[in-house]
């Protein structure tokens, strides 16, 4: 947010560098370092609202300084993980395994330096609409990379190891060639996860990623959540698992799973179960959560044509979520296609779960795993209340095996 203009960018780089510094200092008092720098930055650039008083934020009667800083520096993080995304939304900006780091693909390195060098920042046509649009909609603007054919035959070479001459081929299919051996390379790369995690080799990481994730430690924490909940569900049972979220070229995770559709859909032969996974807590994860799951466990149902269920997981799953799903469990509507299992777990739970396949000794079946939904659904029709169900679900799932 800082970087109010295009010109200003060198200063940025000076300022982010004098952190690093000043970060190496700090070592083991890193956290308290971090939350002074912070409030030190937000209080320069808000430095004129606050000298007027004007520190209300937009949802809350609060007017103190403390929460107009601990708003604005969310604000700042929100803003710093959206240019994130835009930037691994490219395809030339990768993740690092842990999650902590972005860096420039090697592979794209050469892409990259092209970009730097043929489109300059100053921006054109701001004051003319038409010349702007004729701009803007050109596909033929701006020139890409792989645009020369001496590129793009290199390009191709390189990513799909072909020796034989296509110099003979049309440059159109040239790059569906280069596409499609992308496409085919990344399936591999994601096809051997999932068979290091059907053998259980990956169990250490995937404990380690959810203690980061407990900790807020990665800059795209529900990317991170529903990434590696994919790779616990792959890991603790036998059922064929697809994450809809999107996979860089390396087949790390790029972005989480689009609109109307579940995170993770796992099929099981004679049902299906739809896993839905969020960072939000308090009403705000009701609002935004309650009738999205329901809605997409009654598309998988349609889609399938066969009986499913659905695994809810947040850090801490909010009171108006466990009467929502406790309520759907009872009755019987025709949208939602009969009525909506949905089980609620705090993450807490499903990282239990995930330790007692590992322990187990041998990969679950799918009847057990159908076994938890079942019993949820008995016990919502003799429980006095949605706490009583959800304490007798969170026993059931803390002893499945």
């Amino acid at each position: 947010m800082q970087l109010t203009h295009y010109n200003a960018f060198e200063q940025g780089v000076s300022e982010i560098s004098q952190f690093r510094r000043m970060k190496t200092y700090a070592k083991a008092r890193y956290k308290i370092f971090r939350e002074t720098y912070l409030r030190n930055e937000v209080e320069k650039i808000y430095q004129k609202d606050i000298n007027e008083g004007n520190t209300q934020t937009r949802e809350s009667r609060d007017k103190s300084l403390d929460k107009f800083v601990k708003t604005k520096a969310s604000n700042m993080r929100d803003y710093a993980d959206s240019c994130f995304r835009y930037l691994r939304a490219t395809g030339m900006v990768e993740i690092s395994q842990r999650g902590h780091s972005l860096s420039i693909m090697p592979e794209k390195k050469a892409e990259v330096e092209y970009f730097l060098s043929t489109v300059d920042r100053k921006p054109i046509y701001i004051d003319d609409e038409e010349k702007y649009k004729e701009y803007l909609f050109d596909t033929a603007m701006p020139v890409l990379y792989s645009d020369n054919r001496e590129r793009l035959l290199k390009q191709v070479a390189e990513v799909t190891g072909i020796t034989a001459d296509l110099s003979s081929e049309t440059t159109e299919k040239l790059k569906d060639i280069f596409e499609e051996a992308i496409i085919t390379k990344k399936t591999e790369i994601v096809n051997k996860q999932i068979r290091s995690l059907k053998e259980y080799k990956d169990y250490a990481d995937v404990m380690t990623v959810f203690d980061d994730i407990k900790k807020n430690a990665f800059y795209d924490t529900p990317l991170m959540l529903e990434w590696n909940t994919w790779r616990a569900m792959t890991m603790l049972d036998g059922g064929d698992i697809k994450a809809n979220l999107k996979f860089d070229d390396k087949g790390q995770p790029m972005s989480t799973a689009v609109g109307n559709m579940a995170d993770i859909v796992c099929d099981y032969g004679d049902f299906g179960l739809s896993v839905e996974v969020t960072m939000q807590s308090g009403q705000k994860q009701y609002e935004m959560e309650g009738e999205t799951v329901s809605r997409h466990l009654a598309k998988l149902k349609r889609e399938t044509g066969k009986d499913a269920f659905c695994l809810f997981i947040a850090p801490k799953i909010n009171e108006s979520c466990i009467a929502y799903f406790y309520a759907l469990h009872t009755m019987n509507i025709a949208f939602y296609g009969g009525q909506s299992v949905i089980v609620p777990l705090e993450l807490d739970v499903f990282i239990n779960m995930v330790e007692q396949s590992y322990r187990a000794g041998y990969v679950p079946n799918s009847h057990q795993v159908k076994a938890i939904f079942e019993y949820s659904l008995e016990q919502a029709q003799s429980a006095k209340d949605e706490n009583e169900w959800y304490a007798r679900i969170k026993d059931k799932v803390l002893n499945w095996l």
